[in-house]
């Protein structure tokens, strides 16, 4: 079926309870679900933990067949809590991968980076980041004190990668820390192998562009990755920010005439955390790096999400969603890393996926 995806997903959503029916495996690809982690020295609750799915999360899962399954996963592997593995994890990263929103509702993914220690966990609750005001990053509006963010902690160099959500809390002298509300561990699929070096070249000021000019519309389509941000805001209102990592082989998103990107969804680990925030919420952030020189290009924008594409389908997609950038903000030098990649850094699940170019 070509255009939107199928109308089972607005159903699901109007029917979303905490009893799902079990509606068996999808029988798709191979998928990566975290296993559950050692829990830390804590007084064992009295009661089960709730689903941590919201409505959005659920209808993709019911889509996929597997929502049963997945409520009874997510109460094991996502916590309110950073286990201690997660807290040492994100203390020796130099960057940390953020999601937030500004005052219009725009969403927008950024980047931070620093020597390894910049991020420390105080207590299972807590972490605490150097996050100084950088005026051009148009995240920074969503970085306010009280704001919902989301954080995403990558390891290029072993694949490993965590993420969390919360609220940030704003200290003096660029001091924050963000009050987990939840945290998990994401499995290395479609991760590229990379070293980083740290440098202290001075940025650039930020251009915003009207549309993907040559070189942004490059460099989205040679990437290998890139970070997409989302949120939904739930019935008791709260607001629940994601920032996750999306991988495949140079040239997996394509720029139409339009400027709109296509992205490919390769299997995963079914929690739907990106894709039930566009269910109930269809807008994105989107920011990629060049690796070589610390680069940022930065978009929010609308989008729409298929079950297929008519034409040429990409191997090893599921689906695809489309996103059309509302705003655009490059910004040269702005990341104080750079990475280089092994000859054998590609990962081997985005090396049984297709790309977009010749």
């Amino acid at each position: 079926m070509n255009g939107t995806v199928n109308s089972d997903v607005n159903s699901a959503v109007s029917t979303v309870s905490s009893d799902v029916a079990w509606e068996g495996a999808s029988g798709r690809a191979a998928v990566c679900i975290p296993a559950p982690t050692t829990v830390p020295a804590m007084a064992a609750p009295e009661h089960e933990p709730p689903a941590p799915w919201h409505a959005g999360e659920v209808a993709m899962q019911r889509v996929e067949g597997v929502a049963e399954r997945m409520d009874s996963v997510g109460r094991k592997v996502v916590r309110s809590y950073m286990p201690d593995q997660h807290r040492a994890f994100f203390a020796q990263l130099p960057f940390a991968v953020l999601g937030a929103v500004d005052g219009g509702g725009d969403v927008w993914a950024t980047l931070r980076s620093g020597a390894p220690g910049f991020m420390q966990s105080p207590d299972p609750q807590t972490l605490a980041l150097h996050l100084p005001p950088v005026p051009d990053d148009p995240a920074d509006a969503g970085l306010a004190d009280g704001a919902a963010v989301g954080l995403l902690g990558m390891e290029l160099h072993t694949r490993r990668r965590n993420r969390m959500n919360g609220v940030m809390r704003r200290g003096l002298d660029g001091v924050a820390r963000i009050d987990v509300q939840q945290s998990f561990g994401n499995c290395p699929q479609y991760i590229q192998l990379r070293d980083f070096q740290l440098t202290n070249s001075a940025p650039a000021p930020a251009q915003w562009l009207a549309t993907l000019d040559d070189a942004a519309t490059r460099l989205v389509m040679q990437a290998d990755a890139f970070y997409v941000a989302s949120y939904a805001d739930l019935p008791d209102g709260q607001r629940q920010v994601d920032v996750s990592h999306r991988g495949g082989r140079p040239g997996f998103v394509r720029v139409g005439n339009d400027g709109a990107l296509t992205v490919p969804e390769f299997a995963g680990n079914l929690f739907f955390n990106t894709l039930g925030n566009f269910v109930v919420n269809p807008r994105a952030g989107l920011v990629f790096v060049d690796v070589d020189s610390g680069d940022l290009l930065q978009m929010t924008g609308d989008v729409q999400l298929l079950d297929s594409l008519p034409g040429r389908a990409l191997q090893g997609a599921q689906r695809y969603w489309r996103f059309m950038p509302r705003k655009v903000v490059s910004r040269r030098r702005a990341l104080g890393l750079r990475w280089s990649m092994p000859a054998d850094g590609m990962s081997p699940a985005a090396l049984r996926t297709g790309t977009w170019n010749p």
